[in-house]
């Protein structure tokens, strides 16, 4: 690659917003990775070693230890990926459902913010929203319980 070129792609790397900058030719790579800057959202992971460790940990005592609420019975509809949980398509709006709706399958549910895309989650059966297990704006996991429906 040409050296005025090479320059032209760091220059604007540097007076953009963009953190990294990667090129692939059929005959070349360049990969240009600005430091110094801190990403919008950074996520850490603990190393793997420390994510699964050899030893189990001790159970802790069921005195100390808080009791899970129970669930009511029911089908429990999980989130099917990580992002931001909201109970209504914008802040002013009415939520989708309320405990004691009844819902169609299919029925929109909540929307999770991932990546800046809202996703509507549907329920999968028809029933009533016997509880909502997360709070509006909270953060979820994939997989973690959303709703129960009866």
């Amino acid at each position: 690659m040409d050296l005025r070129k090479l320059k032209k792609l760091i220059d604007l790397v540097e007076e953009s917003s963009i953190t990294e900058l990667e090129i692939n030719d059929a005959e070349e790579k360049v990969r240009i990775v600005k430091h110094g800057v801190a990403p919008a959202q950074a996520y850490a992971y603990p190393p793997l070693a420390q994510a699964h460790p050899a030893t189990p940990p001790a159970p802790a005592a069921s005195a100390s230890a808080p009791a899970e609420p129970e669930l009511p019975e029911g089908d429990i509809v999980k989130a099917p990926m990580v992002g931001t949980f909201y109970r209504a398509s914008s802040p002013g709006a009415e939520p989708f459902v309320e405990v004691g709706s009844v819902v169609k399958a299919g029925a929109t549910l909540c929307i999770i913010e991932a990546m800046k895309l809202l996703n509507e989650i549907e329920a999968e059966t028809a029933g009533t929203v016997k509880a909502i297990l997360v709070e509006n704006g909270q953060p979820v996991e994939y997989g973690e319980p959303l709703f129960v429906i009866g």
